[in-house]
């Protein structure tokens, strides 16, 4: 009887743990409360998020707030009220590597337990966001940034984004 109600609680602990995730990738400590996905952000992190490269639009059930880098005319792009907007300037994509293998499934769901979106890292919460990494200064911090490449920039207080020839920055 006491190894069943062991098992009980431990089960419990287990979904209410999994029902409010929260990821921190290289640190023990998330940064809030209302955070489903966090990043390592100490002094001098040059580490910061790299977009999936693409040919063309992804296909789908596209959702606002999906993020890319496309490889057709070079660009970071965000949907946003049902339409893509450009959030760079054409860079260059002649460093992107190539993913040519055989993808399957729906990609990683953050947050909820299922999503009607499709992506290969879906943040799905009703009440928590991403904390982008940090980075002060990138255009002279990441001596080898890659197209796509995104993160907030500590020192001018904006999203950067990498298109591949230049910094894009975003207040």
């Amino acid at each position: 009887m006491k190894n069943i109600r062991n098992i009980s609680i431990t089960v419990a602990l287990v979904v209410f743990n999994s029902s409010f995730a929260q990821i921190a990738i290289g640190k023990q400590v998330i940064e809030g409360r209302s955070t489903v996905l966090d990043f390592d952000n100490g002094s001098g992190n040059t580490n910061g998020l790299i977009l999936p490269a693409i040919s063309g639009f992804p296909t789908g059930s596209l959702v606002n707030g999906t993020f890319i880098f496309d490889v057709t005319d070079n660009k970071v792009k965000v949907y946003e009220n049902d339409r893509w907007k450009s959030l760079s300037d054409a860079g260059n994509s002649s460093a992107v590597i190539a993913n040519n293998s055989p993808e399957t499934g729906k990609g990683v769901i953050m947050g909820e337990s299922a999503s009607n979106a499709e992506g290969v890292l879906v943040l799905e919460s009703q009440n928590k966001s991403m904390i982008l990494p940090k980075i002060a200064t990138p255009h002279l911090s990441v001596k080898n940034p890659y197209p796509g490449m995104i993160c907030y920039d500590t020192t001018s207080k904006t999203l950067a984004v990498f298109d591949g020839s230049v910094w894009n920055y975003w207040k």
